[in-house]
C-alpha cells in the first residue's frame, strides 16, 4: 500500500454498523459482565457477517484487533449514539397572527402603568377584553395542529414576552432621556461659563 494510499481511520461497512447498533442499543444498560456474554453469544449468532467485516478491515490494511474494536464500538460508542429516525422532529414554528401581537401591544401600553399591574393578571384580562380576537386566533392555532395545551401556554408566553420588551424599550427611552437632560444641563452650564468669561474679560 502506497503512502498516498493510507487510511487512517478504518470504519465499519453500513452492513455491519447496521446489525451492531441494534445490539448496542438494547443492551446499553446492561452491567459489564452481562454485556460481555450477550456480546460472546451475538459473536456466534453472528460468525458469518463478521468474518466478512474482518476480512474487509484486513484487505484494507487494519492490523489492530479487530474484534476488540468492534466491541468497543458497541460498548462505548454505538450504545450512546442517536439514530437519526429516534432524533425528535422538530416541529415548525407558528407565530401568532400581527392583529393579535399589535392588541397585546396596546393592552400592556394602556395598563402598564396601574399600581396593581402585574403580567399574569394583564394576560387574563386581555384574554376577556379581546374574547372575539384570542378565540378566533385559538381557532387557526388549532387547524395549524397545535393542541389547545398548547396554545394556551403559547398566548401567555408571548403576552409575558411582549411585557418585557416594552419594560426593556421604556427603560432604554427614559436613560436615554437622562442622558439628554444631563446633555442639556452640561451644554448650559458650559454656555453660562463662557458667557462670564467674556463679560469679566470686558
Amino acid at each position: 500500500m502506497t503512502s498516498d494510499n493510507v487510511i487512517f481511520r478504518f470504519k465499519f461497512s453500513h452492513e455491519f454498523a447496521n446489525q451492531l447498533y441494534p445490539f448496542a442499543k438494547l443492551h446499553q444498560y446492561d452491567d459489564r459482565h452481562t454485556y460481555k456474554e450477550e456480546w460472546t453469544r451475538w459473536l456466534m449468532n453472528n460468525d458469518e457477517l463478521i468474518d466478512t467485516e474482518v476480512g474487509r478491515l484486513k484487505g484494507l490494511g487494519y492490523d489492530g484487533d479487530i474484534i476488540g474494536k468492534m466491541y468497543k464500538s458497541g460498548r462505548y460508542y454505538f450504545r450512546k449514539k442517536t439514530s437519526s429516525k429516534d432524533a425528535k422532529v422538530r416541529r415548525k414554528y407558528i407565530s401568532l397572527e400581527h392583529d393579535m401581537i399589535d392588541a397585546m401591544d396596546q393592552h400592556i401600553d394602556t395598563n402598564y402603568y396601574l399600581p396593581c399591574f402585574k403580567p399574569s393578571i394583564a394576560y387574563e384580562q386581555f384574554c376577556m377584553e379581546y374574547e372575539n380576537l384570542v378565540n378566533d386566533e385559538k381557532e387557526r392555532l388549532l387547524q395549524e395542529e397545535l393542541v389547545a395545551e398548547d396554545i394556551y401556554s403559547k398566548l401567555k408566553k408571548t403576552y409575558k414576552n411582549r411585557y418585557f420588551l416594552f419594560k426593556q424599550n421604556r427603560y432604554a427611552v427614559r436613560e436615554e432621556d437622562n442622558c439628554d437632560a444631563v446633555y442639556r444641563q452640561d451644554t448650559a452650564t458650559h454656555t453660562m461659563s463662557v458667557c462670564r468669561s467674556i463679560i469679566t474679560e470686558n
